[in-house]
């Protein structure tokens, strides 16, 4: 069995700590430990952190989750992979029924074989119980009401993996969808028209996650606080955000991970044009144009993002203003609690899975591996 040792600073039990020397062995991390002096090591530059977590993918380089092809989904978590990101939720779009089924079958086919790169750790259907007024991006022919029988069969499809449901909580349905697989499913309110009234009454049926906050969903009023307000209230619901300086402003973001600690997961939204030059692009059935860092429909409407779990870390630093040793967490520690993983992801710690992930001292990819892989090009 292969035997790494890697010797520098490191974020461990939840601040950055000299000379500790991490110890890969296998596909796992044999040992953490702080050294005065140490033997048959590799002194590396920059920061070793745990390799980052997006729960909320679609594609890159070209291929997208809901192509329904292995080759395609082993093509996303290569690149991304290789840009830091070492688990991922898989996540689909609102689609026709056997379009969804065939994205969900790939998905859990290429999680069962393990190609290099990021590992799959769950299935994010986003849609198709949305409001049509928030749509974004989605499709509308294919936005429909909640349906038990389809989401049970969607189950059996993956049944290996966790499911997150992104929802609009105003829909006919959605009350008994939550109530019937709250105990099985991460129910998320997203693509919505939800008031404050019905975002907290989703929270009281099972819901407890917020997808891409601030973005396709009802904002903040001072009379009327709407979804926005009914996650920032929350005691205990968690948050998806998007840190590309684009979907939500920078000083929002600091405002929100202020305000809900250790209950915010950084997230791409990423779609098969991240690390593709600009250009057009299909997102499901739409054309959708990539040109300054930012993928829009024809309309200016936002389709997702180009960017990478890595960048968004960067943006939390360089945008937002937050210590570095604040936003780590956000990308790997609280998306692997939320993923159900925290007990092999998310931590350089003894026994973790060996995610590692080594930035310069600007906080860029110098290094990564992948169950005790390194990720090459």
């Amino acid at each position: 069995m292969s035997e790494r040792r890697l010797l520098g600073r490191a974020f461990v039990d939840g601040m950055i700590k000299d000379d500790i020397v991490v110890t890969i062995r296998g596909a796992a991390i044999a040992d953490v430990g702080q050294v005065t002096h140490a033997s048959a090591v590799e002194r590396v530059r920059g920061l070793i952190v745990p390799g980052l977590i997006d729960m909320h993918i679609h594609g890159g380089a070209g291929a997208d989750f809901m192509d329904g092809d292995e080759k395609a989904n082993a093509r996303v978590l290569k690149f991304h992979a290789r840009n830091g990101t070492t688990a991922v939720a898989a996540t689909t779009l609102s689609g026709s029924v056997s379009d969804l089924h065939k994205a969900v079958r790939a998905i859990a086919a290429t999680a069962n074989n393990k190609p290099p790169g990021a590992e799959i750790c769950a299935v994010h259907l986003e849609g198709p119980y949305i409001n049509l007024r928030h749509a974004g991006a989605q499709d509308a022919a294919s936005i429909r009401p909640a349906n038990i029988q389809e989401v049970g069969l969607l189950i059996v499809e993956a049944p290996r993996l966790r499911f997150i449901i992104t929802l609009a909580p105003e829909l006919e349905g959605a009350r008994a969808l939550i109530e019937h697989y709250r105990s099985k499913v991460l129910f998320s309110i997203g693509h919505t028209s939800a008031d404050h009234s019905e975002a907290v009454a989703a929270l009281e049926w099972g819901a407890s996650h917020f997808t891409h906050l601030f973005n396709a969903m009802t904002g903040m009023h001072h009379r009327e606080p709407g979804v926005v307000g009914a996650a920032l209230a929350s005691a205990d619901a968690t948050a998806e955000l998007i840190a590309d300086g684009v979907h939500v402003h920078p000083v929002v973001l600091r405002i929100a991970t202020t305000l809900l600690p250790h209950r915010v997961a950084l997230i791409t939204d990423a779609i098969r044009a991240c690390g593709m030059p600009d250009g057009k692009y299909k997102l499901y059935d739409h054309d959708i144009n990539v040109a300054e860092g930012s993928a829009r429909l024809v309309s200016g409407t936002l389709a997702g993002s180009v960017l990478t779990m890595s960048r968004a870390v960067q943006n939390m630093v360089e945008l937002a203003g937050l210590p570095i040793e604040k936003v780590i967490p956000l990308a790997t520690e609280v998306p692997a609690r939320i993923l159900g993983v925290a007990d092999r992801k998310g931590k350089l710690e003894r026994g973790y899975d060996a995610d590692v992930l080594v930035l310069s001292e600007k906080f860029e990819v110098d290094r990564v591996y992948a169950r005790g892989e390194e990720v090459t090009s």
